[in-house]
């Protein structure tokens, strides 16, 4: 079991969303940006960090916005989603393809990584898009 972190940010009405790159496992999937907690990592530890190497940035993790079990070849992942606040730092794309700020209408034409998905329809449906 793998356990890994995500993280719902928004700004200005839209939601952060990341495409993983070309030779990564799910490469061009889109995804809510986190990733696998470390030993002796809190998820809410996991997913700052985890923000910061990928985008550098400073964060503040708010609320768990809930979960999601998939099982990929490559491993069955427990997804584990939070909000999270934007503190500082220019958005910087180091690990993955492109980032995109997207409105809510307009999530559906992503083609997200499986585990997200459901996470992305509780979110959709929260904000009255479904």
């Amino acid at each position: 079991m793998i356990r890994v972190t995500a993280g719902l940010l928004e700004k200005d009405e839209k939601l952060l969303i990341a495409q993983r790159r070309r030779g990564d496992e799910l490469e061009f999937k889109w995804e809510l940006p986190g990733g696998k907690i470390e030993a002796n990592e809190s998820p809410e530890e996991c997913l700052k960090r985890e923000l910061f190497e990928e985008f550098n940035i400073i964060t503040k993790v708010d609320e768990f916005f809930g979960s999601n079990e998939y099982e990929y070849e490559h491993g069955h992942i427990v997804l584990l989603a939070y909000r999270v606040k934007h503190i500082s730092g220019e958005f910087t794309p180091n690990s993955h393809n492109k980032i995109q700020w997207v409105v809510p209408e307009k999530l559906m034409d992503y083609d997200f990584a499986e585990a997200d998905k459901p996470l992305i329809k509780k979110y959709l449906k929260e904000k009255h898009v479904i």
